[in-house]
């Protein structure tokens, strides 16, 4: 009988670990679909207001050089915009490499628990 108590404990104790494991993923997931969410919506909205005060400028500066400049001008706020857009894409996509891995700390726990167990396990024989 103490091996069937010794194995119920352990399912018990293996049981539980999944327990906890599977709630630190589901919380890392909600504080991912959170943060991707703030992200996104501030995002959006800085775009939307950037978008409009870019507009904005390049018709005034525009206006007032319709007269002398207006290709020098128009050429110049292309060459401007192009170079800020490769700026931009070059900086997300090196914001993107360096972002940390999707349930990392949940993998690392579990990588851990793994370990316990394999090490308890060979000190029992």
């Amino acid at each position: 009988m103490a091996i069937v108590d010794s194995v119920g404990r352990l399912a018990g104790t293996l049981v539980g670990i999944l327990h906890t494991r599977l709630g630190l993923i589901a919380v890392e997931v909600e504080e991912e679909m959170s943060r991707f969410s703030s992200y996104l919506l501030w995002s959006l909205v800085a775009l939307f207001c950037g978008g409009i005060a870019v507009l904005l400028g390049v018709l005034l500066v525009v206006a007032l050089f319709w007269d002398t400049h207006r290709i020098e001008v128009l050429l110049t706020l292309i060459a401007v915009f192009t170079a800020s857009a490769l700026i931009l894409a070059w900086r997300l996509s090196k914001a993107l490499k360096n972002k940390p891995r999707l349930l990392a700390y949940s993998l690392n726990e579990l990588s851990k628990d793994v370990a316990n167990l394999r090490g308890d396990a060979g000190q029992a024989h």
